[in-house]
């Protein structure tokens, strides 16, 4: 029994490790696959009301869930075997060296005034429209991007891992995956992915606040302190329109000493946001901070992880 629980501990840090040093695969990915067949699932089940979305919620998500749950249930008495399904499980839905990789592009392109790439690379983080931003603009939906993403891709992922193993790691990335696809505000899917969304939200909010935390402890590397870090996220980390963001972006602003919120400029659509933090609107030196902040948040979420595993194995014996 205690083996398992450290085969558990061991492989989200391994996990965490793989992601660290190679990134998302190139080819192929897991996460790719489960999209193209969440798509596939839509078109089938596709109505313009919430049922629907539910139905469609629970298939997509559960199917993931229970393949983790086997995958937990044939490796409990094999650690080696609990180990790897638990690291592979853990390295396919986490993506912080993506995230902090397009966070340094951006502030190369940046930095040499290329804007015309910046507005192009920007797709690879969110959904602006980046046709008319200028460098603040750019680096201000980065640092957003980055704040936000550095829970979704890293700390809720090892959060859910730590509590549930494979099938909390799986269920999650599935959850997140389908608000990014169906949970946004449009037309189609004003009624049908809501469902989606709430479920994103409700499995985020513990991980936004303790990746606002974690940012907390984090500030230091970017030249900011934690109490200033406290101060800006109590402050307004609650005047975001998402129950989970404005906890992320508000640690975040306050890390690294500028200013976030304001209108942003979707496709077709245009939304403002409260400020949050104070300060100067970002810029491209701002990015590569940013970076370093989601950096030792993801470490520091891992090791957490590792040990809420082995407290687990501990609490259950």
């Amino acid at each position: 029994m205690p083996q398992r629980w450290t085969a558990d501990a061991a492989g989200l840090l391994a996990g965490y490790l793989l992601d660290a040093a190679l990134g998302d695969p190139r080819r192929l990915h897991p996460v790719a696959g489960f999209g193209t067949a969440a798509a596939a699932l839509e078109r089938r089940v596709y109505r313009p009301n919430r049922v629907a979305g539910a139905a469609f919620t629970a298939v997509a998500v559960g199917v993931p869930v229970l393949a983790g749950l086997a995958a937990s249930r044939v490796t409990r008495n094999v650690p080696v075997a609990r180990f790897a399904v638990t690291a592979a499980a853990t390295w396919t839905v986490l993506g912080g060296r993506t995230l902090r990789r397009e966070s340094r592009i951006m502030a190369r392109h940046l930095e040499a005034g290329d804007l015309a790439s910046a507005r192009g690379r920007l797709s690879h983080l969110c959904g602006r429209d980046p046709s008319a931003l200028d460098e603040p603009e750019l680096a201000r939906a980065t640092v957003e991007s980055v704040a936000e993403n550095t829970s979704d891709a890293v700390v809720a992922p090892l959060f859910w891992g730590a509590l549930a193993g494979p099938a909390g790691l799986l269920g999650y990335r599935a959850a997140n995956t389908l608000d990014a696809m169906v949970g946004h505000r449009s037309p189609r899917y004003a009624r049908f992915g809501t469902p989606s969304a709430r479920l994103d939200d409700l499995l985020n909010l513990v991980p936004s606040r303790l990746t606002g935390v974690l940012t907390m402890v984090a500030a230091p590397v970017a030249g900011g302190k934690p109490w200033e870090v406290l101060r800006v996220w109590r402050r307004d980390r609650n005047d975001h329109p998402s129950p989970n963001a404005g906890q992320c972006e508000s640690a975040m602003a306050g890390a690294l000493g500028v200013r976030l919120g304001g209108r942003n400029i979707y496709f077709g659509r245009s939304e403002t946001r409260p400020f949050l933090g104070d300060g100067p609107k970002p810029r491209a030196v701002h990015l590569r901070r940013a970076a370093r902040v989601s950096g030792v948040v993801g470490a520091s979420a891992a090791v957490l992880a590792a040990g809420v595993a082995v407290l687990r194995g501990a609490i259950r014996r």
